[in-house]
């Protein structure tokens, strides 16, 4: 007897295999506006081969065998090492070689360099998100370390911009490239590094370039394998910022202790590591006392990646959605077609337009910086985009994992996987309190800051009442403002930046119906069909 129990039909093909640039019309139109269309050829061939099965399948592999700690070998001797799955190195070549580590500090960058850059981290998010993190830390320690770098480690400065990817054991200046990863926090302070109890005590002369010795530990020590680390520890000065080598110059391992790997939510192709410093030698970078100045700097880059990871996520979240409703039917249509979902998608598919026209100006911004008003807008709106980006992707993850139905929760869906990534972004390098504060206290500090904002937001005043009103609503409120009501004022300034590049740039629906959908709070307003054919259409690349 032939037992034939069901037909397996309507159910969709996962997406693979689909240009991760090209269908995303947002993006594209994003990067030629903010200088950066150069790329565009190589963005163009970076989007197909990232969008393939091969490559979506490598983010899946790096997570499903995450990072092993090695403390010892077979003869006892201390290793302190992480063994990574081959297809984390895989992940790390590509982003290395398409210098998503170091393209805007380059001697012969071009003009939308960190445009440019911006865009290939947007691309490789959508395919695994751990691997990130020692190309953002890396990126927002080159600047630093190109004006502080000791002496005897100038020769680190080659490696450090080139495009090879080294995993070899070795002092720095060996290696044919170098990854940098940071250690600031401690178990009492977190976020509080003024609290920090980790002591440096100069070995001979104090002050820039000169040798300490540490003693403490890092509670989250980033990446352990990093060539070196940017660490926090106190001095007679005050807290400072050291250079420490994972491999001293003698080719002997500095003495940090690998305690454990964080067993994490999310991020888990990525090592995350509890350090000790057991008298390690690290070199002082400026002046003691200036750590949190050090810091600040970096951080305002990496913040920045944390919003356009999160944005990344949340694309690929989206294209996954669209893609399955294209294919399955229900009730006589396919699902695109049912009115509800269409809303849903819609305003998912709304969300992303606003999100990639800010992230793009503000990467232009981040780039024109040496200009008073880009650098006062790169300082308010990185902590608001943070702030409101992250902390909106794991409602919109859940939202894709709703269209998908049973399936979207399932293992063998990625959406999973993007859901537990999308927490670590709004907790690393600030949560969203943190962010809030910050962008209340720019606002107070920075010279100029309220100009900058009218002169940026007075270019579409008058084409929509919904954004006049909610921009007069919210300078009144900046009159006397209460730090209880900072995450309103944050999510409203984001809002407002992001209407106001649509409206300037986008169509006129598109700029009309963010308004509407952020900035009215009477109640809920249908997108009308025409639009949302439209975001379908740029959404998919049509």
């Amino acid at each position: 007897m032939v037992w034939n129990t069901h037909t397996v039909f309507n159910q969709p093909k996962p997406l693979g295999n689909s240009n991760l640039f090209l269908s995303d019309i947002p993006l594209c139109e994003a990067v030629q506006r903010e200088q950066a269309s150069w790329d565009l050829e190589v963005l163009a061939s970076l989007g197909q081969q990232l969008g393939t099965q091969e490559s979506l399948e490598l983010g899946r592999l790096a997570n499903a065998n995450p990072p092993e700690l090695l403390r010892y070998d077979t003869t006892g001797q201390r290793l302190d090492d992480v063994r990574f799955h081959p297809a984390w190195h895989i992940l790390m070549q590509g982003l290395v070689a398409n210098r998503v580590h170091n393209l805007p500090w380059q001697e012969d960058a071009r003009i939308g360099s960190f445009v440019a850059r911006a865009a290939r981290f947007v691309l490789h998010a959508q395919v695994e998100a751990g691997t990130l993190c020692p190309i953002t830390m890396t990126f927002g320690a080159i600047p630093l370390l190109q004006r502080s770098l000791p002496s005897a480690f100038q020769p680190w400065l080659v490696p450090l911009l080139s495009d090879r990817y080294d995993a070899h054991l070795l002092p720095g200046a060996q290696k044919r490239g170098l990854l940098i990863g940071m250690g600031m926090t401690e178990k009492q302070g977190g976020s509080d590094v003024l609290s920090n109890t980790t002591t440096a005590v100069p070995l001979a002369g104090r002050g820039n370039g000169e040798v300490y010795r540490l003693v403490g530990h890092k509670w989250f020590f980033s990446v352990p394998q990093s060539d070196a680390h940017l660490v926090l520890a106190q001095t007679e000065g005050g807290l400072s910022c050291f250079f420490l080598p994972r491999i001293l110059p003698d080719g002997t391992r500095n003495a940090v202790r690998l305690e454990r790997l964080k067993d994490k939510l999310g991020n888990r192709s990525n090592a995350s590591s509890e350090v000790e410093f057991l008298d390690a030698t690290a070199w002082l970078l400026g002046d003691e006392g200036d750590g949190v100045r050090h810091i600040l700097k970096m951080g305002g880059m990496t913040r920045f990646d944390c919003a356009l990871g999160s944005h990344g996520l949340m694309r690929r979240g989206l294209s996954v959605a669209l893609y399955h409703t294209l294919q399955r039917q229900a009730f006589g249509k396919t699902l695109i077609e049912q009115p509800l979902m269409r809303q849903v998608l819609a305003r998912m598919a709304l969300r992303l337009e606003g999100h990639t026209a800010l992230l793009f100006r503000l990467a232009r911004a981040w780039e024109s910086r040496s200009i008073e008003g880009e650098m006062v807008y790169s300082r308010l709106l990185t902590p608001a985009a943070k702030y409101s980006i992250c902390r909106q992707g794991v409602p919109f993850i859940a939202e894709a994992m709703e269209v998908l139905g049973g399936i979207g929760y399932c293992e063998e869906n990625e959406l999973p996987r993007l859901y537990r990534e999308m927490p670590v972004n709004s907790i690393w390098e600030g949560s969203g309190n943190i962010m809030c504060l910050d962008v209340l206290r720019s606002l107070h500090k920075l010279p100029g800051a309220m100009e900058v904002l009218l002169q940026e937001l007075s270019a579409v005043r008058g084409q929509n009442r919904l954004f006049d009103h909610a921009w007069r609503q919210w300078q009144q409120r900046m009159r006397q403002p209460q730090e209880a009501m900072g995450r309103m004022l944050t999510q409203q300034l984001f809002d407002l930046c992001c209407a106001a590049q649509l409206l300037q740039h986008g169509s006129p629906a598109i700029g009309e119906a963010w308004c509407h959908l952020t900035l009215d709070h009477r109640g809920e307003n249908l997108l009308s069909d025409t639009v949302c054919e439209v975001l379908f259409n740029r959404a998919m690349g049509v």
